[in-house]
């Protein structure tokens, strides 16, 4: 007979794997690496886990968010340990998702280019492309730059269906 706490951690263990697949394998190509690299900073930033997120991300990496504004666009920038600090304060819970990454990886720097949405407290708030920028460093892939669209209307629907 299963004891209940084990029971509930088979369950939790499931349910991340389904939420953040490459987290539940250990990666076996350079690639893989750098995948889990970003989808582990965002299993940090669904479930506001700083020190994860300082892990996967330079202290000093900058984030350009690029939103449509009429015919032209308006361009926000932040850094890394400005988002660490909002996240740590943060209540809502936001997830976002990728799917059909493109991946280069040469040496130690590496680049992801994927679409994505995001979700606040389970409701929708955008999609658009995430382009992250890593460097291999001697703790693994860090990301030390992202730069993404942000398209709160005219998106397809994810291939990934409906949240979980």
């Amino acid at each position: 007979m299963r004891q209940p706490s084990l029971t509930i951690a088979v369950a939790f263990t499931a349910l991340a794997s389904c939420a953040f697949p490459a987290a539940a394998q250990a990666p076996r190509t350079p690639r893989d690496s750098v995948i889990a690299a970003v989808n582990e900073f965002f299993r940090a930033m669904t479930t506001r886990d700083t020190a994860a997120t300082n892990r996967v991300q330079f202290a000093d990496g900058v984030s350009y968010a690029v939103r449509a504004q009429g015919d032209s666009f308006a361009i926000s920038r932040r850094g890394n340990e400005g988002w660490t600090r909002q996240l740590a304060t943060m209540r809502d819970t936001l997830v976002e998702r990728m799917w059909q990454p493109v991946v280069q990886v040469h040496g130690p720097i590496a680049m992801v280019w994927a679409p994505y949405d995001i979700h606040r407290n389970r409701q929708f708030v955008h999609c658009g492309v995430d382009a992250f920028t890593l460097i291999r460093s001697s703790s693994g892939w860090k990301i030390a730059a992202v730069a993404y669209t942000a398209e709160p209307t005219g998106c397809a629907p994810s291939p990934l269906g409906p949240l979980p």
